[in-house]
């Protein structure tokens, strides 16, 4: 008798791992439907999921909540502060320029090397090959336009006027590759130094300015700015601001990697700048070789 009921039970074994083999293979066919225990078996289990994954998405985006709300705090916290401090250097500038300007009248001198006229203007014409050099902008000699202007969009300085014609003019980029176009610069500090915009960097775009002297501290985020000292560019026009300074190829100054405030590839409007002061001379701020803005 025993061993009839260990029969039996080795033989449901056999069968129960023959319809589960079975069952496994048919439910790894390929079907449009599925049956109606695979339907139940699927609807409960999506149901329990649900039941499931619905509070832990609630509690998730809590707790979510909460960083956001702390990280706002944080944000609300610092832009307030900037904002004290912005409010205070506000009363103080509007301080100084009034003193400035007092001082102007009681010496009869109006103007200074930040004084100009902006002509604004738009972009008509770019060569595809020489996209990072020049642009041709709709204004020309009948508008005031003369050569060596410089051109700026609303995020910082972009080029000068290379050549006019009566009704157009073309404008060489500070991207372009071309070793004669200097630019007089100064980068602001406790102390300042003064430069020269004098080459571009294809691959990491940033604007060389050379001639530092080797002993200047300069440090990452100065802002660089045109001096003024070039007789045409007004002072105060922005470039840029400092990303690297290394020392040049013979160790005796510097040279800044300067990032530009303006975009090269994207311009569309722009401002040519009517320097105001009293420029020098045809000539007097050449050396021969090189032109100096």
């Amino acid at each position: 008798m025993p061993q009839f009921f260990l029969n039996k039970r080795l033989i449901i074994l056999l069968v129960s791992i023959i319809v589960l083999v079975a069952l496994i293979g048919f439910s790894l066919r390929e079907r449009s439907n599925l049956t109606w225990p695979e339907q139940f078996l699927k609807d409960t289990t999506g149901w329990v999921q649900s039941l499931v994954s619905k509070p832990a998405h609630y509690l998730a985006g809590f707790f979510e909540n909460l960083q956001d709300l702390q990280n706002t705090y944080e944000e609300n916290k610092e832009l307030k502060s900037r904002v004290e401090k912005i409010a205070s250097l506000e009363a103080e500038v509007q301080e100084l320029k009034k003193d400035n300007k007092d001082l102007r009248e009681v010496l009869d001198e109006t103007r200074t090397l930040r004084d100009f006229e902006p002509l604004p203007a738009t972009v008509i014409g770019r060569n595809p090959d020489r996209w990072h050099e020049m642009i041709i902008i709709d204004k020309g000699k009948s508008n005031g336009i003369k050569k060596n202007m410089a051109v700026v969009t609303s995020s910082g300085l972009i080029g000068k006027v290379k050549s006019v014609t009566q009704f157009s003019s073309t404008v060489q980029l500070l991207s372009a590759m071309d070793p004669k176009n200097r630019i007089s610069a100064v980068i602001q500090g406790e102390t300042e130094v003064f430069g020269f915009v004098q080459g571009f960097d294809d691959k990491q775009k940033l604007l060389l300015v050379k001639a530092i002297p080797s002993g200047a501290k300069i440090e990452k985020d100065q802002a660089v700015i045109t001096s003024g000292l070039g007789g045409v560019f007004p002072k105060g026009l922005t470039i840029g601001k400092v990303v690297e300074v290394k020392p040049d190829q013979y160790g005796l100054n510097q040279t800044a990697l300067v990032k530009p405030g303006a975009d090269f590839y994207d311009i569309e409007n722009v401002i040519v700048i009517k320097r105001l002061m009293t420029q020098p001379e045809k000539g007097a701020l050449k050396d021969g070789k090189e032109e100096e803005l």
